[in-house]
């Protein structure tokens, strides 16, 4: 299970940007398209952050859709899977703009 090793990035990072001071909430931004699960992430979120400065945050997750630029038509289409068609004209030359995503997009800290 990967998503142990992407837990704990998580966590590490957010430690590194807190100061030491304890983090309260956390949003992170999982692409629909990303290799990762949301679920095993939450899951491991809680056994990662006991006795941290993350124990007891609130973590929100929140997917982002796949989205992709198709070379044949010029025009944006939702993406299912990594290697999906255009909607519009059949094509499976498109190209993902959206939907890779893994990031931690904001933290909540306690002022002392």
């Amino acid at each position: 299970m990967h998503e142990m090793s992407i837990t704990q990035g998580i966590i590490d990072l957010c430690l590194e940007h807190a100061g030491g001071r304890r983090i309260r909430s956390l949003d992170v931004e999982i692409g629909e398209l990303s290799s990762a699960v949301p679920e095993a992430i939450e899951f491991c979120f809680e056994a990662c952050s006991r006795d941290t400065l993350l124990d007891g945050a609130l973590l929100t997750i929140i997917r982002i859709p796949g989205k992709g630029a198709c070379q044949e038509c010029g025009r944006e289409t939702p993406l299912m899977e990594l290697y999906g068609s255009c909607e519009h004209c059949g094509s499976n030359r498109v190209a993902i703009i959206a939907g890779e995503e893994l990031r931690v997009r904001e933290i909540e800290v306690d002022d002392e």
